[in-house]
This record gives structure tokens, C-alpha cells and sequence, in this order.
């Protein structure tokens, strides 16, 4: 009767497939500590020639050797070249990162461009303050047409803008326009056909 993969012993790191899995367990077997050693560097070349693309990768033949452990379940009793990986730190959950989670009034607009107009509104007057201003504008109209596809009035930015920076920045409508953005034409799907 013939023994199919899925009867047979789940193989721990399957990539290495059955054979190295095998060979790992036969190593295990043997008494002498010399010649486990002996079978355990030539399991790690053959492993090695499974993946000849990594060789040059920065310590390779360390994950190897961690690898081979794992296979064995942290049994091997050999003189390992590498101090290899350790069964506790085998599954460690990393640490939980916060986040910070401070309020935003327009979603839309995002944190960054807050902290940008909280930027401009304390900078001294004068030519490079304007120019920000100007950047600010139009990008906050460009993420205000990203959630209003029909259109955004000018005097609607400039009343976020005001709000944003309490007051501290006031463009007028009349004097001060922010370019016309357009959505760009999705290109045409499927293939062309060939005329006859």
C-alpha cells in the first residue's frame, strides 16, 4: 500500500522538503558525537545546494544552522559553529506598538497638513510664509477633491485654512485663486482589436 504526504509526519519546515527531514531524524539516531557532527555538516551542505541563490546573502549559513535545529527539534547534541536559536525565543510575540491617537478635525485633510498649518501660522510674515500658505492650499484642495468629485469652492478651503490656524491665516476669495484640478481620464481597458 503506498504512504501518501498526508499520512505521513508533518514536516516542520516543509521547504527543505522530506528527504533533508529524514536525514535530520537518521542523524539523530547516531551514538557517536563525531560522526553526528560529521552528518549534521554535510545535512547543512545539502541544504546550502537546495538554495544556491542565498549563499552570498549575509548569514546564511547561520540560518541554516538555526534551521537545522528547528528540524530537530532542539535535540541535536553537536558542536554547533553558530549559537543557535533557542526554543523560547522560537515563538515571542513582539511588543505592542501605540499609537498615537490624537484627534483630527478633518479627516480628509490629515494629521500631516495640520502640522503644517500649525507650522505656517506662527512663521514670520513675509515671502517664504506666503509660499507655504500657497502649498497648503492647494494641496488641501487636491484632498478635498479625493472625497468631492464634483468640485470644490475656493472660499471653502480658505474657511478650513482660517479654522485650522484660528485665524491666524485669512486668504481672500477675491484676491487669492487655487488652481483648477481635474481628475485624470482612467485609461481604456481591453485589447484593441485587429481589423480583418
Amino acid at each position: 500500500m503506498l504512504n501518501y504526504n498526508t499520512q505521513l509526519k508533518k514536516l516542520v519546515l516543509p521547504e527543505y522538503g522530506r528527504n533533508i527531514q529524514q536525514m535530520v531524524d537518521h542523524c539523530l539516531t547516531i551514538e557517536d558525537r563525531e560522526e553526528r557532527t560529521r552528518c549534521a555538516y554535510s545535512i547543512i551542505n545539502t541544504m546550502g545546494n537546495l538554495f544556491p541563490m542565498l549563499r552570498d546573502v549575509e548569514d546564511f549559513k547561520h540560518k541554516l544552522w538555526d534551521h537545522l535545529a528547528i528540524m530537530a527539534d532542539f535535540r541535536l547534541d553537536i558542536d554547533y559553529p553558530y549559537e543557535v536559536i533557542r526554543p523560547e525565543n522560537l515563538n515571542t510575540r513582539p511588543e505592542k506598538v501605540e499609537y498615537t491617537s490624537s484627534p483630527i478635525r478633518y479627516r480628509h485633510y490629515g494629521k500631516s497638513v495640520e502640522l503644517m498649518i500649525a507650522k505656517a501660522a506662527v512663521m514670520e510674515p513675509g515671502e517664504e510664509r506666503d509660499a507655504l500658505i500657497s502649498l497648503i492650499a492647494h494641496h488641501m484642495k487636491k484632498m478635498m477633491l479625493a472625497v468631492n468629485k464634483d468640485g470644490v469652492d475656493d472660499a471653502k478651503i480658505f474657511k478650513d485654512l482660517c479654522e485650522y490656524s484660528h485665524g491666524a491665516i485669512r486668504l481672500d476669495a477675491e484676491t487669492c485663486h487655487l488652481h483648477e484640478f481635474k481628475e485624470a481620464p482612467s485609461p481604456a481597458s481591453g485589447k484593441k482589436k485587429k481589423k480583418k
